[in-house]
């Protein structure tokens, strides 16, 4: 599996497009807020002559799902994420006006809902759900376990960890479950959070100063 990674919109938030060599593509928390940045995507799926077949969100925070719309009106597809965070959707307007960003449509409602211990699938590429509430209380991490990629969301950076004060935030389920279901895979694997540089699992737990 390859993976190449947009920085989008005013919080530099990580867009994730996972493919293999079927040709088949997963984008993981489109954040593409500007016309360049839409356009940036769709030249690189292009070059490549990608088909995305899935459209992941980690959570639904505005910063991860204002290019959903877009990807729904270009590839016919909708959103997969957990019901448990479908309340940051419908207020998803005033939020983001709260953090800042003003102008923004009403994104489009979620289409499969996904739960702990799925399989997403593309081409000859799974993707294993990992549910982690505390950032979001829907959080996902996408693991593909061939490849040892983990997509982490807000739930896990390099050296920090999702903030947890946001609606429906809990600090303690957030730490105790990366701990729980992260921390028990190999050191090897790769972190892609939702922002800021990939990291791996062993870097994080030897270093993350929130684990010490």
């Amino acid at each position: 599996m390859e993976v190449q990674i947009f920085v989008n919109n005013p919080w530099e938030e990580n867009t994730v497009v996972l493919y293999d060599d079927t040709r088949e593509a997963a984008v993981v928390d489109c954040g593409c807020f500007t016309e360049k940045e839409r356009e940036m995507l769709v030249s690189f799926l292009e070059k490549r002559g990608l088909v995305p077949k899935v459209l992941l969100n980690t959570h639904l925070h505005p910063d991860h799902i204002f290019g959903n719309e877009f990807m729904k009106d270009t590839y016919h597809l909708e959103t997969q994420a957990s019901r448990e965070d479908d309340f940051l959707i419908e207020h998803a307007v005033s939020f983001a006006a709260m953090l800042g960003i003003s102008g923004i449509a009403q994104p489009p409602a979620v289409g499969t809902y996904l739960q702990d211990g799925d399989v997403v699938v593309f081409g000859n590429t799974s993707l294993e759900v990992i549910a982690i509430p505390g950032h979001s209380p829907g959080g996902l991490c996408f693991y593909n376990r061939k490849d040892k990629i983990l997509v982490t969301g807000d739930v896990l950076f390099a050296g920090s960890v999702g903030r947890s004060d946001f609606p429906g935030g809990d600090g303690e389920k957030l730490l105790s479950g990366i701990r729980e279901r992260l921390f028990v895979l190999e050191d090897d694997v790769k972190v892609i959070p939702g922002h800021g540089p990939m990291t791996t699992i062993g870097g994080e737990k030897r270093h993350n100063p929130f684990f010490r």
